[in-house]
């Protein structure tokens, strides 16, 4: 039997697996000529709507935000320092403007509107030993209605905290601290308006210069006022109409009036409001009045709806973190305020997504609405 040459057999088997392979690829992928243009011209050209819809993104631009009381979360803290005696209210309590939040030791503040009230007295009976006639006497007595309007204010708070205290204990009704409000209200007004008129009728031409008596019954009444001021500084009360949102001061703690030591967070809940940060890049496409589409982890099914209300004018760095790979640090980005429809079930401090609509998009469903 004759030997075969190895290398022939090799180059023989090369072949025929090229020629096998060769003819596999040619019926998987052939296509007549005709319909090889016919498909290349349907990918390429189509109609013109599909191709616009096909080069046009879902959304003019999207952007990270954050979920905000209307008011947006407002962080109380103590304009003096103190031991906190009193917390006054509780997570998720709905509280009036000037309502008693928490009230600090006031111990010796009140020593000290008590010394300075004794001192005040004295110095008017002085006063009033000296017979005084025409504008002198105009200006005594408006004087005396200012001071007496601002001890009357003065007590009219204190009676309000009192009444608003006992109503949260269950011991008070609400009727009672409508009247005390009401009574609160009048004093801050009665004091307006004697302060104007004091101010009317110390521009009277011809007005003669306080006696020694009356400028120190004026300065004693400054301190007078001074030392009630100083007792109002230990009552934290509310700024606005609104919702405790959290409670961080304890009783026993000791307030310190620093931004770092917030004692309260108060929001206003009648309508919620999403701080979003748009990047550089898509800072040209949005503007107010824009319809946005917001969507949150939690509600995985539900989009809420809004608008865009204000744009700030300048850049500034990211405080939203972001989930995912980290953006690099020298990302700027645009704030845009949103006001949400309605009033969703998204909380305060809640992460969503936002995404801004075309204008097209947003003159549609207007229309349609």
């Amino acid at each position: 039997m004759p030997k075969l040459n190895s290398t022939v057999v090799t180059l023989g088997v090369a072949g025929l697996l090229a020629i096998a392979i060769g003819f596999y690829v040619n019926n998987v992928n052939w296509v007549p000529i005709g319909e090889q243009k016919t498909q290349a011209g349907t990918e390429q050209t189509g109609t013109g709507e599909e191709a616009k819809e096909i080069q046009q993104p879902t959304w003019a631009a999207s952007a990270t935000g954050r979920v905000e009381p209307k008011s947006g979360e407002v962080r109380i803290t103590a304009e003096v320092r103190g031991r906190i005696e009193d917390m006054a209210v509780d997570v998720n309590d709905r509280v009036q403007k000037g309502d008693l939040l928490i009230r600090l030791d006031d111990a010796n503040a009140l020593t000290k509107v008590a010394a300075a009230g004794s001192q005040a007295a004295a110095r008017e009976r002085d006063r009033n030993d000296e017979d005084v006639k025409g504008l002198a006497r105009d200006r005594r007595e408006a004087e005396d209605a200012v001071a007496s309007a601002e001890r009357a204010l003065f007590g009219a708070r204190q009676a309000f905290d009192d009444v608003l205290r006992e109503q949260r204990a269950g011991k008070g009704s609400y009727e009672a601290v409508t009247t005390a409000r009401s009574k609160l209200e009048d004093a801050k007004k009665k004091l307006a308006d004697e302060r104007a008129n004091l101010a009317s009728v110390n521009s009277k031409s011809g007005m003669p210069l306080p006696t020694r008596l009356e400028s120190a019954l004026t300065v004693a009444r400054a301190d007078l006022s001074a030392a009630e001021l100083a007792v109002e500084k230990t009552r934290i009360r509310a700024p606005f109409d609104g919702t405790i949102l959290n409670v961080i001061g304890k009783e026993g703690e000791v307030a310190v009036p620093s931004p770092a030591n917030s004692l309260l967070v108060v929001g206003d809940l009648t309508s919620l409001k999403v701080r979003a940060e748009v990047e550089e890049r898509d800072a040209a496409k949005i503007h107010a009045g824009q319809l946005v589409v917001v969507r949150a982890d939690a509600y995985p099914d539900q989009d809420f709806e809004g608008r865009v209300n204000k744009i700030a004018q300048s850049l500034s760095a990211p405080r939203i973190a972001t989930r995912g790979p980290r953006r690099p640090n020298d990302v700027e980005v645009l704030e845009a305020l949103i006001d949400l429809d309605g009033l969703p079930p998204l909380l305060t401090g809640m992460r969503v997504d936002v995404f801004f609509k075309h204008d097209a998009t947003a003159s549609t469903a207007s229309t349609t609405k």
